[in-house]
């Protein structure tokens, strides 16, 4: 079984499958064709953390596909930039590109594939052409006058003929074709076995041709970007060559016969955990599936876990022991009044005391609203078509703005195979309108670095070789002890509210997978964004339609700012499980995109 975000993707993992592929075999292949496919997504610059299921080791593993902020990358040279938030597009924002290294890792390690073969359908793809999505000739229209003006090489990448593909249309990147071929020529010049290719390919990768283009262009050019100046990078090839992927031990909870794994907290992936934390001590089933007193209690015991996400979380010694414990999250929950709160509270861990960014300029966390563009509503209060704080339309989806600004940006593929192995994957960064493409290589570099904050003791503060806090969290969970579900969702920092929703209609609601996905969905807006420039919405709660209007009602009377959206409108869910004997698997139908295949 193979679920994602694009049908593409999901008809080349299956196909993988047929011939003989395993799940992760199959993952890599999906994952490199989504770069062609939602290239306003994910790109080649961008990165991957993915959870894994290996069926021969018994073992659940983390592979952190995730770059790192370079050696230049400093609080000072910002500062002395004249910049107290780093730009949101553009190549000082700029990490070292994690995703070949991370899906290179998958493959050697757990694969059986050679690089030729996975690499296939990618470059025939970007050689060849994809149809325009909707929203991918959305997205150029909306950064087309930026790429004219100020970005020509992504003008000459992504404005074919001069003009914005229309949906539909035929659209190619013959240059990273020609990129991928090389460095699969390049490994198999370099050894006749599969995993000299792969070493090879990495040193193509991090050490020579590719690495190279992004250094040269990196210190070479400069570009305007999001904060209205113009910028050169700060990458170098000594930052890419010191980085590789890694692996690591997953961080997991206990709920209800069920456990969850999850990415450290260099990711936001543990906040999924303390929502279940701090849930285990409520009777969901008493309440009701997405009643008014489930929907509330679920939504402010997010704002309490990610009031912690921004006081706690980041590349460094995080207590995620205490932020776990049982006692602290019995004090927490005893926080969950019958109101909606409207004030971000972190705990104190431990007994240790919570210190929240302050966003620059002022002497408070990120302000509402600041520089993002809220939901517009019409005379009947619904969502219209206007995006929204987290960079979302009225679909839930990604929007652009017309500095190349977005939020919400990623795609997602879930994979089970014969033997099961699982895979959740969530790759993203690097997308089109992120900053220019880096003409020798058909891709431009991703702006990860924005999620840092510019100020000195924080988790989630800029320093050189730190991993930026990321919202990407593909989810894994056991059942009864055994393995259960792969499952995952673009959406920023809807991610993880997104998904405890779906694990909580597949756990109370004793829905079905697809039925899980389909479900009314809703999230906060409260805390501050991880995007720049890091706005907040405090008490806005975006429902669909689909809920019941009386919950709607009673939910407004309780405090909450409800936004009600389109009726098919929020979440971009995927899954894969192992079930009763079964493998299984389901898609989101918003958007008309998502698509799972097996057989």
């Amino acid at each position: 079984m193979v679920a994602g975000t694009h049908w593409l993707a999901s008809a080349t993992g299956m196909s993988v499958l047929e011939r003989g592929g395993n799940a992760f075999d199959a993952a890599v292949a999906a994952g490199f064709v989504l770069q062609v496919a939602e290239p306003h997504l994910n790109g080649p610059g961008g990165e991957v953390p993915i959870l894994l299921w290996s069926e021969a080791e018994q073992k659940a593993h983390v592979v952190c596909g995730q770059g790192v902020a370079p050696a230049a990358a400093t609080i000072e040279r910002f500062r002395e930039l004249g910049l107290d938030v780093v730009p949101g597009t553009g190549l000082l924002a700029a990490t070292v590109p994690g995703a070949f290294g991370g899906w290179m890792l998958l493959l050697e390690r757990w694969g059986t594939w050679r690089l030729a073969d996975v690499l296939a359908p990618a470059i025939h793809y970007a050689e060849h052409g994809v149809p325009v999505l909707e929203r991918v000739s959305a997205t150029i229209a909306a950064v087309e006058g930026m790429f004219t003006a100020d970005w020509p090489t992504s003008a000459a990448t992504w404005l074919p003929g001069g003009r914005v593909p229309e949906p539909g249309s035929r659209l190619a990147n013959p240059v990273l074709a020609a990129t991928y071929r090389r460095i699969v020529a390049e490994a198999e010049a370099a050894s006749g076995t599969r995993e000299g290719q792969l070493a090879a390919a990495r040193r193509a990768w991090y050490e020579g041709f590719v690495a190279e283009a992004i250094a040269e262009f990196s210190a070479t050019t400069a570009w305007r970007d999001s904060s209205g100046e113009v910028h050169g990078g700060l990458l170098t090839g000594d930052d890419l060559a010191g980085w590789s992927a890694t692996t690591e031990e997953p961080v997991s909870f206990g709920y209800r016969g069920h456990t969850v794994c999850k990415t450290g907290p260099w990711g936001q992936g543990p906040v999924f955990l303390q929502q279940l934390a701090l849930l285990d001590g409520v009777d969901l089933d008493a309440m009701g599936y997405l009643s008014a007193d489930y929907v509330h209690t679920v939504t402010e015991a997010a704002k309490l876990a990610f009031a912690d996400r921004e006081a706690w979380y980041g590349d460094a010694d995080v207590p995620l022991a205490d932020l776990l414990d049982p006692a602290y999250n019995a004090g927490r929950r005893a926080l969950i009044g019958p109101r909606a709160s409207l004030d971000l509270l972190p705990g104190s861990p431990g007994g240790r005391e919570p210190r929240l960014p302050v966003f620059p300029g002022t002497d408070v966390p990120a302000p509402e609203g600041v520089g993002e563009p809220t939901v517009g509503a019409d005379s009947a209060g619904r969502g219209s078509a206007g995006p929204d704080a987290g960079g979302h339309d009225s679909a839930g989806l990604e929007r652009t703005l017309p500095d190349g600004q977005v939020r919400g940006d990623t795609c997602h593929v879930d994979v089970v195979d014969r033997w099961g192995n699982m895979v959740s994957a969530t790759p993203s960064g690097g997308w089109l309108q992120s900053s220019p493409t880096v003409p020798a290589l058909g891709f431009c570099l991703g702006t990860r670095a924005q999620m840092f904050w510019l100020q000195e003791g924080l988790p989630s503060s800029l320093r050189p070789g730190a991993r930026p806090r990321t919202t990407l969290s593909p989810s894994f969970a056991f059942r009864d002890g055994r393995p259960w579900l792969a499952f995952g969702t673009p959406g920023g920092d809807q991610q993880d509210q997104w998904s405890v929703n779906f694990f909580l209609a597949l756990v109370h609601g004793g829905l079905n997978l697809q039925e899980a996905i389909d479900a009314p969905m809703f999230h906060s807006e409260h805390f501050p964004s991880s995007f720049f420039p890091r706005g907040s919405r405090p008490g806005v709660l975006h429902v669909e339609e689909r809920l019941d209007p009386g919950v709607v009602a009673e939910l407004r009377r309780r405090g909450h700012e409800v936004e009600v959206q389109g009726p098919w409108s929020l979440g971009r869910l995927s899954a894969v499980a192992r079930d009763g004997g079964f493998l299984k698997a389901a898609a989101n139908p918003r958007g008309a995109q998502g698509y799972a295949v097996g057989r």
